[in-house]
């Protein structure tokens, strides 16, 4: 389980990106924050890793404690907590298998991940590309794949980590629909399979409707729904994308 505690975050220009927020996370679930560019989808997210520091208030890891206040506690929390990045973050010139190995570099100590990794580290990255089906893909360069291919070696290489939690910051904004697809149905698919808690910031309503086991919207850093995603209708749509309501109709006209 996973807790933000009235967390909320101010940036030094003064923009309050989150505002007081107490939410939890349930392992195993599928959460999709769901909000406008700007929302506070990402400040909330990176919160949850310790990439984002709350100005105020706390977040706590099951079997961890505080993440803000103690750092041994944040170290232990990002060796089991996975992240898919929206630009993939992988390096251009390895290839696939050797960036899914980069996920099993915390597992090690500095010294020992200054020398090749043990056999059992690459029989578990191939697995995590075998998940995705990039298999056969693994002797390649990384910059030689497509960015739907690129996004799925970015979740198998989370995946290398043997995490307990995953946090995708929206992992899908720069793929077509097809690839979207293709990427977010790898990722539920292996968190289901796996009872890895996954929380995911995505822009895009319906595919959180068909992904998410729970869907929590943002605007102007504030949570304004907090439910299953069938309950995302016209009126929530409003509140999310700020978008007027219709004008009355005099029934006489």
């Amino acid at each position: 389980m996973l807790r933000l505690d009235h967390a909320t975050v101010t940036y030094p220009n003064g923009l309050t990106a989150l505002q007081p927020t107490s939410l939890v996370f349930r392992p195993g679930e599928f959460t999709v924050l769901l909000g406008a560019s700007g929302a506070g989808k990402s400040t909330l997210l990176r919160c949850l890793n310790g990439l984002v520091t709350p100005t105020s208030g706390d977040v706590i890891a099951d079997g961890v404690g505080s993440i803000v206040h103690d750092r041994r506690a944040l170290r232990r929390h990002r060796r089991r907590t996975g992240m898919v990045f929206q630009q993939h973050h992988l390096i251009g010139r390895l290839t696939a298998l050797d960036n899914v190995l980069t996920g099993r570099l915390a597992a090690h100590g500095f010294v020992r991940s200054l020398f090749p990794l043990p056999r059992a580290d690459r029989r578990l990255a191939l697995a995590a590309l075998d998940r995705v089906g990039l298999l056969d893909r693994a002797l390649d360069r990384a910059d030689r794949l497509s960015g739907g291919q690129q996004q799925r070696v970015g979740i198998a290489r989370a995946m290398a980590q043997e995490p307990e939690i995953v946090l995708a910051d929206e992992p899908v904004a720069s793929l077509d629909p097809g690839s979207a697809e293709r990427v977010l149905s790898d990722l539920h698919r292996i968190c289901r399979e796996d009872g890895i808690a996954a929380i995911v910031s995505l822009h895009q309503v319906e595919l959180a409707r068909r992904f998410a086991d729970r869907v929590i919207a943002l605007a102007h850093g504030r949570v304004v729904h907090d439910g299953r995603p069938g309950e995302i209708g016209p009126r929530v749509l409003d509140v999310i994308y700020d978008r007027p309501a219709p004008p009355l109709v005099d029934a006489a006209e």
